[in-house]
C-alpha cells in the first residue's frame, strides 16, 4: 500500500493514460457520414470521418464524378446509376437520419438549395449553418440539432471548393470542435 501523501505508481499511470486516450473523450456523436464526395464541403465531412474513425459513405454520381476528376477510391462511396449530380444528392438525403449544409454565406444557391429542397421534400430534418450567421454558435447548433432529431446517420453537404472554397475549412473546424 502506498504511503500517505504519496502517489501508487501503478493508479498515477493509469489516470495518466486515461486522460490522454482518445477513448476517454467524449464519442462523436453519429455513427455515420455521408456525403456525395464533391471538392469542398463534401469531402471535409468524408476526411473527418476517415480520420476519426468513424464509418463513412454515400452515394456519388456515376463514374465517381467530382470537379476535379474521378473520386478516389478510398472514400466508400456507391455510384449511383446516373452521371448527374441531382440523383446522388438526393439519394443521400433519402438514406440520412438529417443533413446539415455547411457555406460561407447566409442565402443557399446551387447544389447547396437543391438539398434543402429535397430535405423538404423527403421530410428529412436539414440544418443550414453559414459563418456569416451562424459564426461561433455552428458547434452549439450543430449538436443541438443531431440530439434533437436523433440523428445516427448525418449527411453532410455544402458548396464545391471552385464555389465557395472556404466553406470546407469552416466545416472541418466545425466537426473539429463538435
Amino acid at each position: 500500500m502506498a504511503g500517505k501523501g504519496k502517489l501508487n505508481p501503478v493508479s498515477y499511470k493509469a489516470v495518466k493514460c486515461a486522460t490522454t486516450s482518445r477513448s476517454w473523450r467524449t464519442p462523436f456523436p453519429v455513427a455515420k457520414i455521408i456525403s456525395g464526395g464533391q471538392t469542398g464541403v463534401d469531402r471535409a465531412g468524408l476526411d473527418f470521418a476517415i480520420e476519426h474513425d468513424i464509418p463513412h459513405g454515400g452515394w456519388c454520381p456515376a463514374g465517381r464524378l467530382a470537379e476535379d476528376g474521378a473520386i478516389e477510391s478510398g472514400y466508400e462511396l456507391k455510384e449511383t446509376p446516373d452521371v448527374a449530380y441531382p440523383q446522388r444528392t438526393e439519394w443521400n438525403v433519402r438514406d440520412s437520419d438529417g443533413t446539415v449544409i455547411f457555406t460561407i454565406a447566409p442565402a443557399l444557391t446551387g447544389g447547396s438549395a437543391l438539398t434543402r429542397g429535397l430535405a423538404v421534400e423527403h421530410g428529412k430534418p436539414c440544418l443550414h449553418l453559414s459563418k456569416e450567421r451562424e459564426g461561433g454558435a455552428a458547434v452549439s447548433l450543430l449538436r443541438q440539432f443531431i440530439n434533437h432529431h436523433k440523428i445516427k446517420t448525418l449527411n453532410i453537404a455544402g458548396p464545391r471548393l471552385s464555389t465557395e472554397p472556404a466553406a470546407r475549412a469552416f466545416a472541418s473546424r466545425v466537426l473539429e470542435a463538435l
